[in-house]
């Protein structure tokens, strides 16, 4: 056989292999073809009817923070009482859970360090006695109650913060001994007696450092939504016959002067809380860049930056707490101030205190969600047309929804904070059913943190399966919440569901527009379907 024969005759099956080959792969890539085919249809039905117009589309969310105090100390809110069984406490934190959703709450700020004790399982401070009636006992039948609040808040789409007292070592209250680990019993040196309570020094670094390992563990810990301090930094001056009684911290204020500082007093114990603020601030971002940290302060400012007529206790001379300063700096995501007066007291009018701390929040521009006084409502009914002049005595629910209003005529504040979740849970003069049918008829996102975060999360595709329509996260950052609105005959309806639910009741709807919602409150691009 010649050459070209022999190379003719052993081309031939190569061919025929690429031919064969050939075929294969297009049946390979057929199958994975339908097999897409079929993931498509899961994801994106082609039946899927047509996503509205941007005219069809519901308004934006509503934003506020609505939230309540849960005051552990003293058995203010919860439990009840001290020593109860755990699934009574669980029972009670249930209850106030869920009215809270009921009312139309997005946020609840439970205190989980009321002195220098332990409202949850630490290995840093004794159980409170609040929770078990003596300090270092756990609650019978053990459980974390700092864990179950967080998991069926969430379960719920309310956040929790955890509100910590900074320095308070222990309350006029307690009854039982102090217990190791207790700051009190490890390092006595820097706990002073101060009036019937124990108070750290907050110029004691054993102390701050002390405070700062607590908050930083339960945001390591536990999947809080923000980390909570309230006023009392230096504690409230008491009085003797008429003469202040000063703090016991001569021996760190000898140790500054000998090692040659040279601020006044009052300048160097403000500087001792405003390392505490920085540190925080830093810390919890620290370990959770999305966790926000909150203060609520007295509710007067310097007395050099108030407006005309306002006067009164200034924490800047007394708690050495120089708000305005961490404001400007943005040491805090949120700032509470305690706005406890009536609309029309004179010397602290409510309007008036409210329009100083925006203008204060103006360089770094924070969330501004002040703290009302709703403990005030009164128990009795009918309630007084008006709070007295004083301020003090019995509020009608008139004035805290009257508050709400004066509020939300200024954009700049953007929610607010009742004290506390028991005048809600009771209803006092009916306020929880007003909220709840009138300023919370329509539910609300918290407002966003964009300064920690501002990149949206990616948004939902949505699946028809008979009354039910499924929500299905894309790839990325998932869902923390959903803003589910609903077309019901020609009015849309919002809803606010945790990110767990991965399905909406679509019944008697004939539009779904859905986004998703990150930690820090950013929202998706919307998903629209029309529901024949």
């Amino acid at each position: 056989m010649s050459a070209q024969g022999r190379s003719v005759s052993t081309c031939m099956p190569r061919r025929a292999a690429v031919v064969m080959l050939a075929a294969v792969v297009a049946a390979v890539l057929s199958t994975v073809m339908v097999g897409c085919a079929a993931w498509q249809a899961t994801v994106t039905p082609p039946s899927l009817p047509a996503a509205l117009s941007l005219a069809e589309m519901p308004p934006p969310e509503p934003r506020e923070l609505r939230a309540a105090w849960v005051a552990t100390v003293v058995n203010i809110d919860w439990p009840s009482r001290p020593g109860l069984p755990a699934e009574v406490q669980r029972a009670e934190a249930l209850a106030l859970l869920e009215k809270a959703r009921e009312i139309g709450l997005n946020a609840i700020v439970l205190q989980v360090r009321p002195a220098g004790d332990a409202m949850y399982a630490s290995a840093l401070e004794p159980w409170s006695e609040y929770l078990s009636g003596v300090q270092g006992k756990p609650p019978e039948p053990a459980y974390d109650p700092l864990a179950f609040w967080v998991t069926e808040a969430h379960r719920r789409g309310i956040e929790l913060h955890a509100w910590f007292n900074p320095y308070r070592a222990r309350h006029s209250s307690a009854k039982s001994a102090l217990v190791a680990p207790h700051i009190g019993v490890r390092t006595p040196h820097v706990v002073k007696k101060y009036g019937d309570q124990l108070w750290m020094n907050p110029a004691e670094p054993a102390a701050a450092a002390q405070t700062l390992a607590v908050m930083t563990d339960v945001v390591r810990r536990y999947d809080v939504d923000g980390v909570h301090i309230d006023d009392y930094f230096y504690p409230y001056p008491l009085q003797e016959n008429g003469v202040e009684v000063p703090f016991p911290d001569d021996e760190a204020w000898a140790r500054f002067q000998l090692g040659g500082g040279t601020l006044s007093r009052e300048d160097w114990r403000r500087s001792q809380v405003d390392a505490l603020v920085q540190a925080l601030y830093r810390g919890v971002h620290a370990v959770k860049p999305w966790v926000r940290v909150g203060i609520s302060p007295f509710g007067l400012g310097k007395p050099d930056r108030r407006p005309a007529g306002i006067v009164g206790f200034s924490q800047y001379d007394k708690l050495y707490a120089d708000v305005e300063k961490w404001l400007d700096n943005g040491w805090l995501d949120y700032l509470a101030p305690q706005l406890y007066w009536p609309i029309t007291r004179v010397g602290q009018e409510f309007p008036v205190l409210l329009d100083h701390w925006i203008g204060e929040n103006r360089l770094v521009q924070r969330h501004l969600w002040p703290g009302l006084y709703t403990s005030m409502v009164s128990k009795e009914s009918p309630a007084p047309a008006a709070p007295p002049a004083s301020g003090r005595g019995a509020w009608p629910a008139k004035e805290v929804l009257d508050q709400v209003a004066v509020m939300r005529a200024r954009p700049a504040s953007s929610g607010h904070i009742h004290f506390s979740m028991a005048a809600l849970q009771q209803d006092r003069d009916g306020i929880a059913t007003r909220l709840r049918l009138g300023e919370y008829a329509q539910p609300a996102l918290v407002p966003a943190t964009t300064w920690l975060d501002n990149t949206p999360p990616p948004a939902p595709m949505l699946e028809r399966a008979g009354k039910q329509v499924r929500l299905l996260p894309a790839a990325g950052e998932p869902a923390w919440l959903w803003a589910v609105w609903r077309r019901v005959g020609g009015t849309w309806r919002l809803a606010v569901l945790p990110g767990r639910e991965l399905s909406v009741d679509v019944d008697g709807a004939d539009a779904l527009v859905v986004s998703a919602v990150d930690r820090v409150g950013n929202t998706s691009a919307r998903t629209s379907m029309r529901l024949p």
